[in-house]
């Protein structure tokens, strides 16, 4: 600990120094630490799951011949939340880890081991895989594994939520049909006289109706004479149109507002040509083709955008509105899917759009110079001594203080169109 101590100390002075002169060495000294440690972490996790795994064998095969498979786990579970002083509820979950981990995904826990991936991702893992069918596990855990180890959690974790969703497209208008009709809504007393109300239902109404109290919050929140916060503002939106009905006692700036969602469409799903092939809702994910279509049919609400059905880039926008930078706006927002900074989650909708190359440096304002970035990183790129490039296609290359690249490539491919030359005659 001491030798810690000893080498960040230096740090300690970086408060009452100028930025660019403190920050690098000592950062840089300091990183590498931190990614030694951290590998140490994963290292020592693998074998603790190996540990609980070795211990979870030994319990079910030694379980003699009238005894109970449930008791034996459970008097298991016991004795680790005890020993690692933990809940029993934790102790399970490591329990479930490890089984999948030792059995089913030895590859993920040898990844762990090698600190080619953090336990966050292989808990991750084993979670998305939980719900998919056992004939397409094999054809998924290599995937999923190549993704854990090449991105961050929480990137790592909505791609392969989309590719696992890909796979098991073929049956998803019958699970989709099965589930809706358990929607409901739930009422549960919390303390304080406050409550909780809840909504389960379809995914894409669901988030519209989200979208829509959220638009509606935002020009209230920013009111300079109004001091709630937008969770608090979008809050009051839900229960007024849910008790009242209308909106009409709010702001002008908030009044009209309805909900936008982009929803992408294979050409050949649209015409009902493939359905397999599943549309997606951008932070949904796949949906049923025939609810696909629906919204395609002509409400001004939805983005409607088309993909080629081989190479999938973009081949039309919907032009149910035209202001051009909205329109613009709404492009870049779709390709990108999530804030443009390096694991960062937080969706394109919530997000500024920031010009790449400054407009106050000669950065113009094109699909080429643009990118979503959540507030706190639209900050930290143009005041944190990073360095920002915009590559073709949407990505962006991060360079840290450090010297550290990190590369952000956007969810969607918009069109390249290539020029071609006939000669004399036209091709007709």
């Amino acid at each position: 600990m001491s030798y810690v101590r000893s080498n960040l100390e230096g740090m300690e002075s970086f408060s009452g120094m100028g930025f660019e002169e403190a920050y690098v060495p000592e950062t840089l000294s300091g990183l590498t630490m931190l990614l030694d440690a951290d590998a140490a972490v994963a290292t020592m996790a693998a074998e603790r799951i190996e540990a609980v795994g070795v211990m979870r064998r030994f319990a079910v095969t030694g379980v003699t011949y009238g005894a109970s498979m449930e008791i034996a786990l459970r008097s298991l579970r016991l004795e680790i939340a005890a020993a690692l002083r933990i809940t029993e509820y934790a102790a399970d979950r490591l329990l479930d880890l490890a089984d999948a981990l030792t059995g089913r995904y030895p590859a993920v826990l040898e990844a762990l081991g090698r600190a080619n991936i953090t336990q966050t991702h292989a808990e991750a893992f084993v979670d998305l895989m939980r719900e998919v069918e056992p004939d397409l596990r094999e054809q998924l855990a290599g995937e999923g594994l190549r993704l854990a180890e090449e991105l961050p959690v929480g990137t790592f974790r909505r791609s392969f939520r989309d590719r696992i969703a890909q796979v098991r497209s073929v049956t998803l208008a019958e699970r989709h049909a099965s589930a809706v009709t358990r929607r409901r809504v739930v009422y549960q007393d919390d303390l304080d006289g406050m409550a909780w109300l809840s909504i389960y239902g379809p995914a894409v109404e669901l988030k519209a109706a989200h979208g829509r109290a959220s638009a509606i919050a935002k020009p209230i929140a920013s009111c300079s004479d109004d001091d709630r916060s937008l969770d608090q503002a979008r809050a009051d939106v839900a229960m007024d149109l849910l008790i009242d009905g209308t909106t009409t006692h709010l702001p002008d700036t908030a009044k009209g507002i309805r909900a936008t969602v982009a929803v992408t469409v294979p050409v050949l799903t649209l015409l009902g040509v493939d359905e397999t092939t599943p549309a997606t809702v951008d932070g949904i994910g796949p949906i049923p083709a025939e609810k696909a279509r629906e919204l395609c049919g002509g409400s001004a609400g939805w983005m409607r955008v088309l993909t080629h059905p081989e190479t999938g880039v973009v081949v039309s926008v919907g032009r149910d509105t035209y202001t051009p930078p909205a329109d613009l706006a709404r492009l870049v927002r779709w390709r990108a899917g999530r804030c443009m900074a390096p694991g960062c989650g937080m969706p394109a909708d919530r997000c500024e759009i920031d010009h790449t190359i400054a407009w106050e440096h000669g950065g113009h304002t094109a699909e080429g110079n643009l990118g979503p970035l959540c507030k706190g990183n639209h900050t930290v790129k143009h005041h944190g001594n990073w360095t920002v490039r915009q590559h073709p296609g949407g990505v962006l290359e991060w360079t840290s203080p450090t010297g550290r690249v990190y590369t952000v490539h956007p969810q969607r491919r918009t069109p390249t169109f290539t020029p071609v030359t006939y000669g004399d005659d036209p091709p007709f």
